[in-house]
Order: C-alpha cells, then sequence, then structure tokens
C-alpha cells in the first residue's frame, strides 16, 4: 500500500466513524442539526474536559435572523478558515470537506444555521499524514473562550465555549451530544475525532465536541 493510500484511509477512516453518528442521529429523529469531522490527536482517551466549577459565563443573546456562516475565527487557537455548506453523502452521512482541503471547516447546511435558533453543526480535519489540519488543537479549548462566526448579511456571530468533551464511541448518545442544551438559544458543536488512533481498525476511538452558544454580535 502506497504512502498516499495509507493516509486516504486513515482520513476516511476518522471521517466515516463521525459521519456514521451523524447519520445515525439523523434518522433517529427530525432532522435539527449535526455533522461529523476527523479527529484531533488527544494524548490518550480523555473522559471529558467540561467547564470548571467556578468559570462565570455571560448570559444568552436572542438569536439572530438567518443567514450563511462564510468563515469562522477562534482566537485562542489562531484559526481563522473558510465555511463550506456540506450535505449527507450517498450512505446518509454527512459528507465533509474534501481531505485536501485540510484547512477548510465544513458546515452541515440542513440544520441550523450558526447564531439563529437551534444548533449549528461544524466539522474539520484535525490532522493529515503529514501535518497538523484546522481543528488540531480543538480538544485544548476551555469554557469562556470565543468563537466567530462570520456570516453573509455582514454580522459576526459571537459564541462563548461552555463545554468540551472527549466522548467515547462505546455508549456514544448522540441526542446528548448533538441536541440543544436549552431551547429558544442559539447554539454551535465544533466537532472532530479525538482520543487515540487505532492502527489496526484505522479509526480513533472518541470524538472532540466543542459546545458553545450565542452571547452577542459584531460587525
Amino acid at each position: 500500500m502506497s504512502d498516499g493510500e495509507r493516509s486516504s484511509g486513515r482520513l476516511l477512516t476518522g471521517v466515516a466513524w463521525a459521519l456514521l453518528l451523524l447519520g445515525l442521529w439523523l434518522w433517529g429523529r427530525e432532522v435539527t442539526d449535526v455533522r461529523r469531522g476527523i479527529s484531533a490527536p488527544t494524548t490518550g482517551d480523555v473522559a471529558a474536559v467540561g467547564r470548571p466549577a467556578d468559570t462565570e459565563l455571560p448570559p444568552a443573546a436572542r438569536p439572530l435572523s438567518q443567514a450563511l456562516p462564510q468563515r469562522i475565527d477562534i482566537p485562542e487557537l489562531g484559526v481563522q478558515a473558510p465555511v463550506v455548506a456540506r450535505g449527507l453523502d450517498t450512505e446518509g452521512a454527512i459528507d465533509p470537506p474534501p481531505f485536501d482541503q485540510a484547512g477548510v471547516v465544513g458546515w452541515y447546511a440542513a440544520g441550523a444555521k450558526p447564531g439563529a435558533e437551534g444548533t449549528a453543526l461544524m466539522v474539520g480535519h484535525v490532522d493529515t499524514e503529514t501535518r497538523p489540519a484546522v481543528f488540531y488543537k480543538l480538544s485544548t479549548m476551555r469554557a469562556g473562550e470565543t468563537i466567530r462566526v462570520v456570516r453573509d448579511d455582514g454580522k459576526v456571530a459571537l459564541f462563548t465555549v461552555d463545554g468540551v468533551e472527549v466522548v467515547q464511541r462505546d455508549g456514544f448518545d448522540a441526542r446528548q451530544a448533538y441536541g440543544t442544551r436549552q431551547p429558544d438559544r442559539a447554539e454551535l458543536r465544533l466537532i472532530t475525532c479525538g482520543g487515540t488512533f487505532d492502527r489496526v481498525s484505522h479509526s480513533y476511538t472518541a470524538n472532540v465536541i466543542v459546545s458553545a452558544y450565542l452571547t452577542g454580535t459584531a460587525l
């Protein structure tokens, strides 16, 4: 097997797992918001990062009108990436950004729009065989940090992180992971793979899920 085939196989399997979860989630309930991605190399199988008890978070802002996402900025991670709309593949799973676009973030276009009411889903690759990708450091995010989503209505939706989890494949609860945490809010999930990379199955053992909610806007 060539290096290129090994690289493609690793990425395909990591993405396929996240997409499978997403497909099952969509099948199990009415379409609201879901997505998948490939993994960030976390050091070992972390159970959860969560939110420190003493972290004070700002109140939620009212959801915005409908508008398409164009770019996502995560200052703490040094991420500034274009966002592309993605749909389902032939197997009913979310189709991720192409493997040769490791710096691009995919948004599940059949779900909620970022900033509007509901939960918007975004996914991104974490690495390739040779270099880190857009969500390489996603598992290092902490509650209180900011995610900025530039929209095509000229507004920037500001989201505050309120949780970071590394969810194991065994016993995965899609509703809890991807569902809206509080009604009448605009929420955001950033998803990639995590845990450890199993070289036998060519897949990661977990998913990193960053949860955030709308707390303001900028121009």
